[in-house]
């Protein structure tokens, strides 16, 4: 499975309010996500910074359903003025990074 990133800023004061939102994520968000076809998504933080890491067969189709989600608003509105981020306009999700390199697809001729 494709594995994708993101990442994000936290407003200076807000990381325990975010952490605390998902801690406590609504059951028909996480609901959303599987839906959308994500398989594994987490999301780390190093000061204020976000990294958030995914996989999904199709990010385009899954980026399409949650931007189609109303539950998506919610949330969306839920979490506003916790963050920044870089958003593709083309997706309304976030801008991913571009994937540097991948222990699975490296191929040393050595099966060890």
């Amino acid at each position: 499975m494709p594995t994708y990133a993101w990442t994000g800023r936290l407003t200076p004061g807000c990381e325990a309010a975010y952490k605390q939102r998902h801690d406590q994520i609504w059951p028909e968000m996480v609901a959303q996500l599987k839906a959308a076809g994500f398989t594994r998504y987490a999301i780390f933080r190093d000061g204020l910074t976000l990294f958030a890491c995914f996989e999904c067969a199709d990010p385009i189709a899954a980026a399409r359903h949650m931007a189609a989600s109303a539950v998506r608003a919610r949330w969306s509105a839920h979490m506003a003025g916790l963050m920044t981020q870089t958003i593709d306009p083309e997706t309304s999700f976030p801008q991913l990074l571009e994937l540097q390199w991948d222990l699975t697809q490296t191929n040393t001729g050595d099966d060890a």
